[in-house]
C-alpha cells in the first residue's frame, strides 16, 4: 500500500495526446507538465504568456501542488515560472496554467507537448492567526533583508 497521496487528474478535450504530468526519473521530486497548445506560442524576451496543459485536477485536502520552473529551461534560455512557485490550491478545479516569462535575449517557441515545467505536491497547514499588542524579542529584531549577515 502507497502513503503517497492520490491526485485525481481530469483530461480535457484539447489535452489529448499531451502526457499526463509524470516522474522523469525514480527520485525526481517534481513531476513534468507539458504544453497543450494548439500551435506554437512564441514568447518574446520580456514577455509573459499563460501555457495551458490540458488538464484539471483534485488534489487531496490539506495538499498543494507547486508549479516551478524547469532548471534546463532557465539555463539555456532564460524561461521561467513567473509567480514562482506558483501554487494550485486542492479546491481549484479548473485548468493547471503555467505562467512562462522570457528573461532571454531571443526569442523562444513553445510548441505542443514541450516540458514546460515541474509541479511538486505538497502537504501544508493552516495556521490560526491571533493579533496582538506586542511580539516576543529576538536577537534579530526588526532587522529586515539582509540583516543577518552574507556569510
Amino acid at each position: 500500500m502507497s502513503l503517497n497521496p492520490v491526485v485525481h487528474i481530469q483530461k480535457l478535450p484539447h489535452g489529448e495526446g499531451i502526457d499526463l504530468p509524470f516522474y522523469a526519473t525514480t527520485h525526481a521530486a517534481g513531476a513534468d507538465l507539458r504544453a497543450a497548445v494548439d500551435a506554437d506560442v512564441i514568447i518574446q524576451p520580456g514577455e509573459t504568456r499563460l501555457i495551458k496543459t490540458g488538464f484539471a485536477m483534485a488534489l487531496p485536502d490539506n495538499y498543494e501542488a507547486q508549479v516551478r520552473p524547469r532548471s534546463g529551461l532557465a539555463l539555456k534560455n532564460g524561461i521561467t515560472v513567473l509567480n514562482s512557485p506558483g501554487t494550485v490550491d486542492a479546491d481549484y478545479r479548473g485548468e493547471v496554467g503555467v505562467i512562462l516569462i522570457n528573461h532571454g535575449k531571443e526569442a523562444f517557441t513553445v510548441s505542443r507537448g514541450d516540458r514546460i515545467a515541474q509541479m511538486i505536491i505538497a502537504p501544508f497547514v493552516q495556521a490560526d492567526f491571533s493579533e496582538v499588542s506586542e511580539l516576543s524579542e529576538t536577537a534579530r529584531g526588526t532587522g529586515g533583508f539582509g540583516s543577518s549577515g552574507q556569510k
